[in-house]
């Protein structure tokens, strides 16, 4: 009889799920990364554009205009580490980036037993603009009224107390 080999599996990675009052805390930090990461963003695609249209010219280059391409190069790479570092940053508190340039991140929470995630809006003064199941339409946004408003764990314990 051949022996199977088992397959390995990938890695299981735990998400951490946010709770509002949480969130609410935490929104200041939020708008601090999402900013670094939109001007980090902009900064990248303004040196790769740069650099698109300086090689796009097909005129013989000398020797400053060889040096001068070696150090957009290296701006090049320093702005999209500084990119990644940030966005690493926010990838660690399980946020996840949704659109750099309108400033727009998702954050998990989970609706009865299912997984779903909160707006997070650089630009918008409260923050938080609605939130969606993960089932949803990337572009579905769902108005934050319709979520209950839950007891966090200090409130539950609260309660029990009175």
């Amino acid at each position: 009889m051949k022996r199977r080999r088992r397959s390995r599996s990938k890695r299981m990675r735990v998400l951490r799920l946010w709770q509002r009052s949480e969130l609410a805390k935490a929104i200041p930090y939020l708008r601090s990364v999402t900013g670094s990461l939109r001007e980090h963003y902009l900064e990248l695609l303004r040196l790769r554009r740069k650099d698109e249209r300086d090689r796009d010219a097909h005129a013989p280059r000398d020797r400053e205009q060889l040096i001068a391409a070696e150090k957009r190069s290296d701006e090049l790479e320093r702005a999209q580490a500084k990119f990644d570092d940030a966005l690493e940053e926010l990838n660690g508190l399980d946020v996840y980036l949704l659109n750099p340039v309108q400033g727009l991140a998702l954050v998990p929470f989970r609706k009865e037993d299912d997984l779903a995630w909160f707006i997070f809006d650089h630009f918008a003064k409260p923050g938080i603009v609605g939130w969606r199941y993960h089932v949803d339409p990337i572009d579905e946004r769902r108005p934050l009224s319709q979520l209950p408003a839950s007891l966090d764990d200090d409130d539950v314990r609260a309660t029990r107390t009175s």
